[in-house]
């Protein structure tokens, strides 16, 4: 309502004074407010006796208004007609005013409290948000990942909520314990940010600088093997003419064809092996090949086609990731639980750290970062598990790898059920009420 001198209420506001009235219908002709009678019109009541008092905050400012009416002299009698209001309603007293304005000041207070608590509501969920702005930033390559695992992870934590059978069936969550499982979700990679970027989004097994080398290579060793080829050619027909040149000829261009053929199947080799997948059968051979096979640089000096690092770059049997790579990657889980527990997390949010660090454990306690398994791994963990591998799984936006259809991602996971390394219930419940696919689930779940 407006604050301003028409109202009772307003006037006590924007004064910032008591107003303390015998009878609303015999106000003073002098004041600027005035009383609103049309609710006693409507509903035959009678309004006489009001005290009206601002709530004052410990900054001084009026942040509301209590209004008390008609103060009785016996708190049980009714006011059931003009006279008995007549008999019953008093003035407020001095001592009342005292009274009123105490309890006043402490729902102030109150207020102020319930103010201060959205705040840190307000600020918990804008700092989230920053946060998840943040390693997408970072990652572009899994934009949109953290908000599908949140949205996943809160589906299936509100099913288990529900569900009356099985072994989850006591399981409740409360709506803090909810939001706690969101943010946990959210922010389940922020550790990226200590992660070297070019790790982070290492799509090949070679950095595109390492191939580039290579390429100037393998462009070098081919103009030098036409340079041999024209200067021996050269050099023939200064010493000999034409005298047996075609002989010559055939013979130096079928040793020149093999020498670019050579050349052409090294760097064919080398893009092969740079794919982030198994290798085919007999690549390692021709890598090693390339690692003995040499070449003279500029002065002359032999040089390797391949050098050590890089052989054992293409090497990687599986993804695009060194051992001391993944390590790195790997990190980003501990980096997330140092980074996380250092806020200063409400007593219902407190767990986040811990739920989020647990999110790369397996069940046997082959997972990491500190293999631990079974009931160590908080159930809210075992749920975020379950949303991370699906969506790493199929999401269209990896670089090092290709996306897999949702049925083929889904056998994967039973797989990892069957080994012991996911929660077989919670996949369960996860296929069965089809929450795979709520990449933006908002709505009820299904029964």
């Amino acid at each position: 309502m407006p604050i301003d001198q028409a109202s009772l209420a307003g006037y006590a506001a924007s004064e910032g004074e008591p107003l303390v009235i015998d009878d609303v219908y015999m106000l003073p002709p002098d004041v600027e407010y005035a009383f609103n009678r049309s609710f006693d019109q409507r509903y035959g009541y009678r309004t006489k006796s009001m005290l009206v008092i601002p709530m004052v905050n410990h900054h001084g400012d009026v942040i509301g208004v209590l209004q008390l009416i008609n103060r009785k002299r016996d708190l049980a009698a009714r006011l059931a007609s003009p006279e008995a209001a007549d008999r019953q309603i008093i003035s407020y007293s001095p001592h009342t005013v005292k009274i009123v304005r105490a309890l006043a000041g402490q729902a102030a207070v109150s207020i102020e409290n319930s103010q201060l608590y959205e705040a840190i509501e307000r600020l918990f969920e804008g700092f989230v948000k920053a946060a998840v702005t943040a390693i997408e930033q970072r990652d572009p390559t899994t934009s949109g990942h953290s908000e599908r695992v949140a949205t996943r992870t809160v589906a299936l934590a509100t099913l288990v909520d529900r569900v009356d059978d099985g072994p989850y069936r006591l399981v409740n969550f409360t709506p803090e314990q909810i939001r706690e499982i969101r943010y946990a979700g959210l922010l389940h990679d922020f550790g990226k940010v200590g992660v070297r970027e070019q790790v982070l989004v290492k799509a090949k097994k070679l950095y595109n600088e390492n191939l580039t080398l290579i390429r100037q290579r393998h462009a070098f060793i081919r103009r030098s093997a036409q340079w041999r080829f024209e200067k021996e050619r050269a050099d023939y027909l200064l010493a000999n003419g034409t005298k047996g040149y075609e002989t010559f000829f055939l013979d130096l261009e079928s040793r020149h064809e093999a020498e670019i053929a050579l050349t052409e199947r090294f760097l064919r080799v080398v893009l092969e092996s740079n794919e982030p997948s198994l290798l085919a059968e007999g690549n390692f051979e021709q890598l090693n090949e390339f690692s003995t096979r040499t070449f003279e640089d500029m002065d002359g000096n032999p040089v390797p086609f391949l050098s050590d690092p890089e052989v054992r770059m293409l090497s990687i049997r599986k993804g695009s990731l060194d051992e001391e790579e993944r390590l790195e990657i790997e990190s980003h889980v501990t980096h997330t639980f140092d980074f996380l527990r250092r806020i200063p997390w409400t007593r219902g949010l407190s767990q986040i750290p811990d739920i989020a660090h647990a999110h790369h454990e397996k069940l046997n306690g082959r997972g990491y970062p500190r293999r631990i398994g079974g009931d160590a791994i908080p159930l809210q963990t075992r749920m975020m598990t379950i949303a991370d591998i699906y969506d790493a799984l199929t999401a269209q936006d990896r670089p090092y790898k290709r996306a897999v259809p949702a049925d083929r991602a889904l056998d994967i996971m039973q797989d990892e059920v069957k080994g012991g390394m996911l929660d077989s219930q919670l996949f369960r419940l996860f296929v069965d009420h089809k929450l795979w696919e709520r990449s933006a689930w908002t709505g009820p779940i299904p029964g």
